[in-house]
C-alpha cells in the first residue's frame, strides 16, 4: 500500500468500538484487506499525529444476503485494533476528517 489514506477506509463507531475507545485507550477502523500492521500503524502516526503502541487486526467474511429470489455476497473486510501509548491525547474522529 503506497498512499495512507488508502490504507485507512473508514473509523468503526459501534457500541463495542466506543467502549473500546473510552475505557482501553483503543481505536478502531475498517483497512483494506491488504494492509499490514506495520502500513496501519504508520498511516494513524502519520494521519492522527499520535504514537501507536500496539495493532491487532482481524478478518471478516463476507455475508450471502438475498433480495427475493436474488442472491449476492457482501464483500470481505478487515478491522484494525490501535492501542495508542500512555499519555496520548484520544482522536475525535469529527474533527479528524
Amino acid at each position: 500500500m503506497s498512499l495512507r489514506y488508502d490504507v485507512l477506509k473508514t473509523p468503526v463507531v459501534t457500541e463495542k468500538s466506543t467502549f473500546v475507545k473510552d475505557n482501553l485507550h483503543t481505536l478502531t477502523f475498517k483497512v483494506a484487506r491488504r494492509a499490514t500492521k506495520q502500513e496501519i500503524k504508520n498511516a494513524v502516526e502519520k494521519i492522527f499525529k499520535v504514537k501507536v503502541a500496539s495493532v491487532r487486526t482481524a478478518n471478516f467474511h463476507g455475508k450471502m444476503r438475498r433480495q427475493g429470489r436474488y442472491s449476492g455476497h457482501r464483500p470481505d473486510w478487515k478491522k484494525a485494533y490501535v492501542t495508542l501509548r500512555k499519555g496520548e491525547k484520544m482522536v475525535e474522529f469529527a474533527g479528524a476528517v
